[in-house]
């Protein structure tokens, strides 16, 4: 094992700290390993976790080092993401064969990913015998190191390797070899020069010795001599010596010598060219120099270039690399400091060595001020530790004994504050106590300090004792510094605070407005100059916001905010209360916009907030303050504004807030109130009811801390009694109703007259009131509601943000007691309120929605009742359906609501017949469009459908057809069904003809392209395991790429030509699918039920059909059950007979009648069927008799599930003939094979041309498992399937075919490219048959595999014989192949003939004679 040479440098290295060897392990199986049949024992995996843990540098990398028997092996080097807890190595590594063999692991932080110079940072080092590794790999057992000495955490928590005995056989094995040892003399030094560096400089950061600096430097700058220029390990010589030396320049505050690192850095970059995997590492070290540079001399160029070369790592950058997060913080902090506004402590690194003596007092005071402006919580406990070795040092009577124990207590306190641990603050009380005694009675600071802890203990401990306590000795303290005194207004100061939080605790009006007063004196007493006189600013507006929030006095808001700007005028960029005064601030702006409306103040307070985060990164003791009040106001920016984007970030951040306060942190109740508050309106705004329960488990833990007596206990009462009640209003639970509103009602009693929340908890509790009336019909719960709403009013008004609410809440609760009671009064005066809503929100308020439903029912009720509502000459109806339509189309509103509203328009205007029935449709369709492209997988949208009327786009076309607008009929059915295929097949649309409209255009498809391909990749499957923050981090990335999706189409739409690309088709370019014969569309609705004949070139022309949609539903039902029966003698099924007879009367007959003028006979026509009429088979109708007609004596039927469907399959391909015949006889849970399926495929290849002209393949029962067989999609355009199918009619995705292991589904096959596939023929059960919830979206095997691409599919609508299949399958092809080639477009006529021929055997069963039928062209 080689060791650290002597420095050449004359300055000797010491040693590293190393973990300590594990002891000899002896196990009876271990004294020997007898190798006669292994081979060697082999590492074959390895494990560390939380590598980044407290590491000073910014890592490339991480690797181990494995030395055994002289010979070292080095694993791959690993770049780690700044959220990865653990690295996995899977490398071989060969160990000796001894178990008593000693072995040396260590794991190291690399500097660069390229040719590595050296190891880099060694992070932990051990030694172990092979023994005890192979031990602890059986057992599962890692090792797990404590910090190191003098650390509260180190990195690399665990280790742990999976060692295998490899048999003499095993010997395929990839495995490492050893690390040659450097042939250059000089390049070896180098290397020892460089790992010498890299030691020093960790030893610097931790024990801050700037000799450990300087020694690092000279051994960096030998490493750089010694490499030769040419050496590829050149490049990061420069680096290493770079970082040093910029390190050197921010310590010593040497900044004139920043030119050598940024010439260094700029030299390295330039030996790294863009594809080399250190320029990202290079480029930001090289502008943060920049930016050092920058912040000292004020040279432009070194901002912009450092600005270039940072989003140049943003670009290529991973954005959880440890990289990208330095390059996003490096631009948010040089955002924040402009030129000359850095302060060189802040770029300091270290501080002196401790020594062997304790540190004097002044050197522990100033110590202890650096930690209360940081938060590192190293430094911290090591001043606490140092605290404690002085106090053993000084005897009880020392003189500087008292001021030692103040000052422990106070770094106890500050513990506390950070991390929460009760124990520290009561220490921190008995070491205040005995200080006291060390005091004279006398001393002005005697009683400050033990005053603050007891403060501290009774606001988290709820110890009204240590209050009362602590505001005595404040009051004997400021008796202690009479006018004149140098330390009044510290005094003064000291006891506001200690009253404020009696007032908080108590609510105790006296005591607020003695602070309030106190704090007066004391800003008196720092006149403009002084350094306090920003924090006495601060205070007194926090006294005067206070008080404003329970009493409501506008001057002491006003005062207040003028105070916080004074204040944070007073703390300029770089100051260390710059953040507190930017959150004060904005507290202030935030009460100002509730009580007043002002959305700049919304606007800026938002701004201030960002702002007042950046100041606290992670680590920063306040930071999770700032996540929250951030957090607080995009929940309310996006209450306001409605921007989705606002309410996904305060998610994000509020959980971030949360992780930082564990169980047990005071601050937890905040947090837990909070996120459920966010969770409950993400829930309000998109149904996701797992936002609902866990919101309700969060906030009953938030109310959990918030005993009887906390000042916060109403907040958590209110925001629990509105999820419950909304949870009653989804699931029906009474007893949460119930439950509602007791907490309400006690919520309200927190809150008396003049408390600032009071009109919020009377509008809650009315709330509840009215709907446990709505439940239960009590009319004394909504005379209280009413009373309530009134009284929410009153204290809201004009200016207050939530009049609007208060006026839209009490007009609902008179609204509904006029249903009940009649009174004309009451609809009168809710119709008023409603108005003046309405005048009150901006054009693009979210509230609009809610504001014009309530206005739409208050003026149907006019219509019903036929009151006079205003004396003029407006119609009721048409002004409800007026608001109807506004609700609809508020922009700002949530998408689902507004759907809703549409939906309710579509209800009423055809209830009414009004006028605008029509355009409610369209609109009602354009937003459920709109709703589906949101929903992330196919399953979820298919499930999202059920959700919505499934009659929408029939019922539409039904009210088209009655105003005579055939067109528009066409056009609203193409654009109201099939939707899930529709979002599926916008992602694939090729954009060609795109590349051809110049550089811009093509930019544009480019970017089209990589949406679609993001959005067109299924969603990952999250387990139970799955955390809610992964699975919200996901979909909110789903969300923002539609959005990106969108703005790239709404760009394409302006290049010219492409004005409608993506949008509904027109009939003009619907037509197109006529081409070849004319297409039947059948529309069953409850009011009509129609059909329409498009040709090609004529006008369409529609028919009303002899029968409604009862008669339908009937004909359905009466089809599925005749189907099951058995037939009875030669092949006869009356039932079904009479049904098909039936279908040719009603629905065939009229249509033939009219066909001859646009298709003739036996020419081809197709049906595309909607709705109910998918599930008759149409090509089988006929009059069956003697003699009698029948459809396919007429015409070669087809069907299509929409009319773009087939206009996609008629796009022209390749002309590829490989064919695949994919056969599985008995899949898993089937217990008897099915015997026709090999001499099927036989009889297949059999039938085909021969090759050249058909490429055969043949995948049999052994072979089809849904991996191969989805190769065989992939590389084959013609296919026969001959298996069982399922149709899953509960999830229809996941109908399937069945392989040999598992299913092939639905879903699995619309994720395969077949755009270029011909013909499929699907010898299987019910693969044409969709499901009954969502009949007009063709969920089904054929239809899939059309709108993935197969331009024709011959499917089956029942279970089909193996009889049958035989005999057709050998028609099919003799006539498909007739020729001795393959076209797709005569498989219709194929079929038809094979049917035929079928037809003429009549003991074969009818149900089978027409249970095939052909889809495409």
């Amino acid at each position: 094992m080689p060791n650290f040479v002597s420095d050449p440098l004359n300055d000797p290295l010491p040693p590293l700290d190393e973990e300590p060897s594990h002891p000899e392990y002896s196990q009876n199986l271990r004294d020997v390993l007898h190798m006669s049949d292994i081979q060697q024992l082999t590492i074959t995996s390895i494990l560390a976790t939380d590598l980044s843990l407290g590491l000073r540098r910014i890592p490339a990398g991480f690797h181990v080092i494995v030395e055994a028997d002289g010979a070292e092996w080095r694993s791959s080097n690993k770049p780690v993401h700044v959220d990865q807890v653990v690295v996995e190595w899977n490398e071989y590594i060969a160990l000796p064969s001894e178990s008593s063999s000693k072995v040396r692991i260590s794991v190291y932080a690399s500097f660069e990913l390229g040719p590595m110079l050296g190891h880099g940072e060694r992070l932990r080092t051990f030694e172990v015998s092979v023994g005890e590794l192979l031990d602890r790999s059986e057992g599962s057992r890692p090792f797990v190191f404590q910090p190191k000495a003098g650390d509260v955490v180190s990195s690399c928590t665990s280790f742990f390797a999976t060692v295998e005995q490899r048999m003499s056989y095993e010997d395929d094995a990839p495995g490492l070899f050893p690390i040659a040892p450097s042939t250059s003399c000089d390049t070896q030094t180098s290397r020892l020069m460089t790992d010498a560096g890299h030691c020093l400089l960790t030893r610097y950061y931790r024990m801050q010795d700037s000799r450990n600096l300087d020694q690092s430097l000279k051994h960096f700058e030998r490493a750089s001599e010694l490499c030769p220029i040419d050496h590829p390990c050149y490049p990061a010589a420069l680096f290493n010596l770079a970082t040093a030396k910029l390190v050197s320049c921010q310590v010593n505050g040497t900044y004139l010598d920043l030119d050598i690192p940024i010439s260094l850095f700029q030299d390295a970059l330039d030996l790294r060219p863009t594809s080399h995997p250190d320029r990202p590492i290079t480029q930001l070290h090289l502008s943060i120099a920049l930016l050092s540079r920058f912040a000292r001399r004020g040279f432009q160029t070194d901002a912009d270039a450092a600005e270039g070369l940072l989003n140049e790592v943003l670009d290529v950058c991973h954005a959880n690399s440890h990289v990208y997060r330095a390059a996003l913080l490096a631009i948010e902090t040089s955002a924040l400091h402009p030129a000359g506004s850095i302060d060189g402590q802040d770029l300091g690194q270290g501080w002196p060595i401790a020594s062997m003596l304790p540190w004097s007092l002044d050197e522990l005071a100033r110590r202890g001020e650096l930690c209360l402006q940081r938060d590192d919580p190293h430094a911290l406990d090591e001043v606490i530790s140092h605290h404690y070795d002085a106090l053993e040092y000084y005897s009880p009577m020392h003189a500087a004994r008292g001021q030692l124990l103040c000052n422990l207590g106070a770094m106890l306190h500050t513990r506390f504050q950070r991390r929460g641990n009760s124990l520290g603050l009561d220490k921190g009380i008995g070491h205040l106590r005995p200080s006291l005694a060390l005091h004279s009675a006398s001393h002005p600071h005697r009683a400050v300090p033990l005053d603050s802890e007891l403060s501290t203990r009774c606001s988290h401990q709820g110890n009204d004792q240590d209050l009362d306590e602590g505001i005595v000795l404040l009051r004997e303290a400021l008796a202690l510094c009479p006018v004149g005194h140098a330390l009044r207004s510290a005094s003064l100061n000291n006891l506001a605070g200690g009253l404020f939080i009696s007032f908080s605790h108590r609510g105790n009006h006296q005591d607020l407005d003695e602070a309030i007063m106190l704090h007066r004196e004391a800003l008196a007493l720092r006149p403009v100059g002084h350094p306090d006189q920003s924090s006495s600013l601060n205070n007194l507006a926090n006294g005067l916001c206070t008080r404003f929030s329970h009493r409501g006095n506008d001057q002491d808001l006003d005062e207040a905010i003028v105070l916080q700007r004074e204040g944070m005028a007073l703390c300029p960029i770089g100051h260390a209360f710059r953040s507190t005064s930017l959150n004060n601030l904005a507290g202030g702006l935030f009460n100002r916009f509730f009580h007043r409306g002002n959305d700049q103040d919304l606007d800026d307070a938002i701004v201030l907030l960002r702002e007042a985060l950046a100041l606290r990164p992670v680590g920063h003791p306040d930071r999770s303050s700032s996540l929250n009040n951030l957090a607080n106001g995009l929940s309310i920016h996006f209450k306001h504004r409605g921007n989705d984007q606002d309410l996904d970030e305060a998610i994000v951040l509020l959980r971030e807030a949360m992780a930082l306060l564990p169980i047990g942190h005071p601050y937890r109740s905040g947090s837990l109130d909070n996120l459920a508050n966010g969770l409950f309106t993400r829930f309000k705004h998109r149904g996701n009811e797992q936002d609902l329960d866990e919101g309700i488990v969060l906030q009953r833990e938030a109310l959990a801390f918030r005993p009887v007596g906390h000042p916060d206990r109403s907040s958590s009462l209110n925001s629990l009694g509105n999820e419950l009640s909304t949870r009653f209003e989804h699931r029906g639970n009474d007893q949460n109703l119930d439950e509602a509103i007791v907490l309400q009602r006690e919520a309200l009693a927190l809150c008396p007259v003049g408390h600032l929340h009071r009109s919020m908890s009377l509008s809650n509790l009315a709330d509840k009131l009215h709907t446990c009336f709505s439940h239960r019909g009590n009319d004394q719960d909504l005379d209280e509601a009413i009373v309530l709403d009134r009284e929410a009013m009153a204290l809201r008004p004009v200016g207050h943000p939530n009049r609007s609410e208060s006026l839209n809440n009490l007009a609902n609760g008179l609204c509904t007691r006029f249903e009940h009671r009649g009174n004309a009064q009451d609809l009168n005066d809710s119709l008023v309120h409603l108005r003046s809503a309405l005048t009150l929100l901006t054009q693009h308020h979210p509230r609009q929605l809610i504001v014009n439903s309530s206005l739409s029912s208050v003026y149907l009720l006019f219509h019903r009742s036929a009151l006079d509502f205003t004396g003029q000459d407006t119609d009721s109806l048409d002004a409800a359906m007026h608001h109807l339509k506004a609700a609809a189309n508020s922009v700002s509103g949530n998408l689902r609501l507004r759907l809703r509203e549409s939906l309710r328009w579509v209800h009423h205007a055809a209830q009414h017949a009004h006028g605008t029935e029509l355009e409610a449709y369209s609109t009602s369709m354009h937003l459920l469009d709109v709703y589906m492209s949101a929903t992330a997988s196919v399953s979820s949208r298919h499930n999202a459908m059920k959700e919505f009327p499934r009659t929408l786009a029939v019922d539409a076309a039904s009210c088209a057809l009655r105003r005579g607008d055939v067109y528009h009929a066409v056009e609203l059915l193409e654009q109201g069904r099939t939707l899930i295929w529709t979002q599926m097949a916008r992602l694939r649309t090729p954009l060609d003809s795109l590349q051809e409209r110049g550089d811009h255009a093509q930019a544009l498809m480019k970017k089209f392209r990589h949406l679609s391909s993001l959005l067109d990749t299924p969603p990952a499957n999250h387990s139970e395991r799955t955390s809610r923050v992964d699975a919200e981090a996901e979909s909110t990335r789903y969300r923002r790429r539609v959005e990106d999706w969108n703005a790239v189409v709404e760009e394409i739409r302006k290049v010219e030509g492409f004005g409608r690309f993506l949008l509904s088709p027109l009939f003009s370019d619907l037509q197109d699918a006529a081409r070849d014969g004319p297409i039947i569309i059948l529309i069953g609705s409850e009011s009509s039920c129609d059909a329409i004949i498009i040709p090609h070139e004529q006008p369409p022309t529609s028919i009303q059909l002899p029968t409604n949609f009862d008669k339908l539903l009937k004909l359905v039902i009466a089809i599925r059950q005749n189907i099951d029966k058995e037939a009875g003698p030669k092949g006869t099924q009356p039932g079904l007979i009479k049904a098909l007879r039936e279908i040719w009367d009603d629905v065939v007959r009229p249509v033939v009648e009219n066909l001859d003028r646009f298709a003739r006979r036996p020419s081809r026509i197709w049906w595309c069927p909607t709705f109910l009429f998918n599930f008759l088979p149409l090509h089988a109708a006929g009059e069956y008799k003697r003699g009698g007609r029948s459809l396919s004596q007429l015409y070669v039927s087809s069907y299509t599930p929409s009319l773009t469907a087939l206009i996609r399959a008629r796009r022209s391909s390749d002309g590829s003939s490989s064919f695949a015949a994919i056969g599985q006889n008995h899949p898993p849970g089937h217990s008897h094979p099915l015997e026709a399926v090999e001499p099927e495929l036989e009889l297949v290849q059999s039938l085909l041309p021969r090759p050249p002209t058909v490429l055969f393949t043949k995948v049999t029962s052994v072979e089809s498992t849904k991996s191969r067989v989805l190769h065989t999609l992939q590389d084959h355009h013609w296919l026969h399937f001959a298996c069982h199918g399922r149709q899953d009619l509960l999830e229809p995705f996941k109908s399937a075919f069945l392989m040999r292991d598992q299913p092939l589904s639905l879903l699995d096959i619309t994720q395969t490219n077949m755009s270029r596939h011909e013909f499929a023929f699907l010898s299987a059960c019910e693969t044409a048959v969709g499901d009954i919830q969502t009949p007009d979206e063709a969920i089904h095997l054929a239809a899939g595999l059309q709108f993935s691409g197969v331009k024709s599919v011959v499917g089956t609508l029942w279970n089909v014989d193996d009889s049958t299949v035989r005999r057709l399958v050998e028609a099919f092809y003799k006539n498909f192949c007739g020729n001795g080639k393959m076209d797709s477009r005569r498989a219709a006529r194929a079929l038809h003939r094979a049917v035929q021929m079928l037809a003429c055997d009549k003991d074969m069963p009818l149900d089978q004679r027409i249970v095939f039928m052909h889809i495409g062209i």
